[in-house]
């Protein structure tokens, strides 16, 4: 399921904290100087087992002095159109405003589907303060405190309840894989994905309304058979002002999602920009398989082995502590190693699908384990009995049964995670790994 919540609002309403509280982190600034979020920020929820992607934009403002309002009201606006469903925040201790009726006038025209949250609700008796709210016109408010939590539980089970019914989108679309060709503007996505259509289109066949804006189109040639996830060439002609590089990020939370394996576009000529290190971050928040495609190789001049070594190492640098997954230099445009970039995606897929049995991993591990205990702590040592590989799961899934679980620390488990790719192939796809009481 791909679903995209925006937290929308005037200024100093509390959308920052409502953010972090829903995504259990720290990531966006609160203050109380109005005005302080600017950048937008991105992140996961997940409630009573479901996950979706919430999105933290700035204040909307009219008039003000505020060199960044046209930018900031632009922004809010795409994350207005792209939601599935928006959280109007405004606040209990202010009461509707002049602000308020302009936004929640916006909303009403945008015919999203809109919950009203009165925040800063920190004491029961500021509760019925929240009444005024429906002269917004937008339906019951809900009481919360951004704060201290207060109504949260109640909110998000109303945000599962608002998401579309039809959760057939990337399900039935058989069990076929699916690959999401992801990047920022102008690093060859489009170009990718019509080298990869090129020829034969006839054995190509479009899947049309899947999601609201991904659109998935079926390879099945050179034995291979999977489907592209593609947001490229969707933006309305009418939308002609719209932030690309925004825009392009909401579109590659959807592709993201709805995939299993992203290849990702890196310009060789511009290098790994903080674009590329957003869009890396959401792969691994949604547990993707991934493919690293350096694309325009031909417009390096002089280039050498070394250099591709350079680059190699460049990247994986930035991308760290995620470091094992493949790199393909191609220069789209000549058609140069197009085809590499689907068998090694392919490759990563297998390696994202792949079981190894609970007797292999007890033959290697134990005696392993054996030599390289966890180390002792409190003077109590840890034993690990048994490994076994969780089944059907959205990344390969490991759990070590042990007696004191709580001891094992973060290095050890990279320590195993290490051992585990260097024996078996997982390159190119996350692993967890857990320790459980035995």
């Amino acid at each position: 399921m791909s679903n995209i919540v925006a937290i929308v609002g005037r200024p100093n309403v509390g959308k920052s904290t409502l953010f972090n509280r829903l995504t259990k982190s720290r990531r966006a600034i609160v203050n109380d100087e109005a005005g302080t979020t600017r950048d937008r920020h991105y992140g996961k929820v997940e409630w009573n087992g479901k996950e979706f992607s919430v999105i933290d934009t700035g204040g909307w403002v009219v008039g003000s002095e505020d060199i960044f309002e046209e930018e900031i009201n632009r922004q809010v606006s795409i994350a207005i159109e792209e939601a599935d469903v928006i959280l109007f925040v405004v606040d209990v201790l202010s009461g509707v405003t002049d602000l308020d009726m302009f936004v929640a006038q916006v909303l009403r025209k945008s015919g999203k589907n809109v919950i009203v949250v009165a925040n800063k609700v920190d004491t029961f008796d500021l509760q019925y303060q929240a009444t005024e709210f429906y002269s917004l016109g937008l339906g019951d408010p809900f009481i919360l405190s951004s704060v201290n939590g207060l109504g949260s539980g109640d909110l998000l089970d109303e945000v599962l309840n608002r998401f579309p019914k039809n959760e057939k989108e990337a399900e039935n679309l058989d069990d076929l894989p699916k690959l999401a060709v992801v990047g920022r503007p102008n690093a060859g996505k489009s170009s990718l994905v019509n080298a990869f259509l090129d020829d034969n289109r006839n054995i190509v066949t479009e899947i049309a309304g899947t999601t609201r804006d991904s659109i998935y189109t079926r390879y099945n040639k050179f034995g291979y058979d999977f489907y592209l996830v593609d947001t490229a060439g969707i933006r309305k002609k009418a939308k002609v002002n719209e932030d690309v590089e925004y825009y392009s990020v909401i579109r590659a939370i959807r592709a993201i999602e709805n995939s299993d394996v992203c290849v990702l576009m890196i310009d060789a000529e511009r290098g790994i920009e903080s674009q590329d290190l957003n869009i890396f971050s959401l792969i691994q928040k949604n547990k993707k398989g991934l493919v690293v495609c350096v694309n325009k190789w031909d417009l390096i001049e002089n280039k050498s082995n070394k250099d591709v070594k350079t680059f190699e190492n460049a990247i994986r640098e930035r991308f760290a502590p995620f470091t094992d997954f493949p790199i393909v230099f191609t220069s789209v445009i000549n058609k140069q190693r197009i085809f590499k970039v689907i068998e090694t995606a392919m490759q990563v897929y297998e390696n994202k699908t792949r079981k190894i049995s609970t007797n292999k991993l007890n033959e290697f591990f134990l005696p392993l384990i054996e030599n390289y205990p966890p180390p002792a702590i409190k003077g109590k040592y840890v034993k690990i009995k048994y490994i076994t590989q969780l089944p059907d799961t959205q990344v390969p899934t490991f759990i070590f049964f042990t007696n004191l679980p709580q001891y094992i620390r973060e290095p050890y488990f990279r320590f195993l995670e290490n051992k585990l790719r260097s024996q078996w192939q997982f390159t190119g796809t996350p692993t967890l790994l857990f320790a459980r009481q035995k």
